[in-house]
């Protein structure tokens, strides 16, 4: 579902702050504003694609660079993990939102055969759930009697009331795409300045270094890009992921360090 933006406030006043609310409530923005909450969102797919493609590319150009091998092999790996752990990614993403599609067309097929074989028990479903939300008397009875009328609807609120699953998901296939390109784009960074000094020798004085500041960078990048979607501070967001990105990239070189001598440098 995508997030409607919010207005400035920080410095209109009290009446002002109310008009604003008006004019966001005429029959027309209101009808805009459901139509636009129908659209899926695949900022999520994106932002966590670009955080596990930063992470893990990081993490390998980490081991690597701190087994000391060359920049060569550095790529090399480098790219291998963005090809195999993107599409991983990218695939997993594909299943488990078309699983999800799955079990909700199992759903709706299930809700329609108990109408059509035990429809009393069903209407007395419809009666409960909405007796909990404080319908009565002939009211109950009317609302009972205009959800059932039609077996759509009937089957709808069902999905959505009783077993709290949304009428309609994302496309597996964008989720998948979104995933990948975010992952493979956004993955790409921490080996940007490693292939800048092997296509240009020496163009680069510290290619790690360079690899570290440009990755710290886009880690705080996607995390306030993530703020946005989980409506969290944007600085804490940003600072959190980063932390994050360099606790494993910091465990990574650790342990390159550490297993140096399998395989010696050039």
């Amino acid at each position: 579902m995508p997030k409607l933006p919010k207005p400035n406030t920080a410095e209109r006043s009290p009446d002002q702050q109310r008009a604003d609310l008006a004019a966001t409530h005429t029959p027309e923005q209101i009808r805009q504003r459901l139509l636009a909450q129908m659209q899926h969102s695949y900022l999520r797919d994106f932002v966590y694609g670009a955080i596990d493609g930063t992470v893990t590319t990081f993490a390998v150009v980490s081991g690597v660079a701190g087994a000391g091998l060359s920049t060569g092999v550095i790529i090399i790996l480098g790219i291998a993990n963005l090809v195999g752990d993107g599409f991983s990614m990218a695939a997993s993403n594909f299943l488990g939102t078309k699983t999800e599609e799955e079990l909700r067309r199992k759903a709706r097929r299930t809700e329609e055969e108990h109408i059509a074989e035990y429809p009393e028990g069903e209407r007395e479903e419809i009666r409960q759930i909405f007796a909990s939300k404080g319908f009565e008397d002939e009211q109950l009875e009317h609302v009972v009697d205009v959800i059932t009328a039609d077996k759509k609807r009937w089957v709808d609120t069902m999905l959505v009331e009783e077993l709290g699953l949304p009428l309609e998901g994302p496309s597996a296939l964008t989720a998948a795409v979104t995933t990948l390109v975010a992952f493979v784009v956004v993955g790409f960074i921490p080996l940007a300045a490693f292939v800048i000094d092997y296509a240009f020798p020496g163009s680069i004085a510290q290619p790690y270094v360079a690899s570290t500041l440009l990755t710290g960078f886009a880690f705080f990048l996607v995390g306030t890009a993530k703020s946005w979607f989980v409506d969290e501070s944007w600085i804490r967001a940003g600072v959190e992921t980063l932390l994050v990105g360099g606790c494993a990239a910091a465990l990574a070189y650790l342990a390159g360090v550490l297993l140096g001598d399998v395989m010696p440098p050039d």
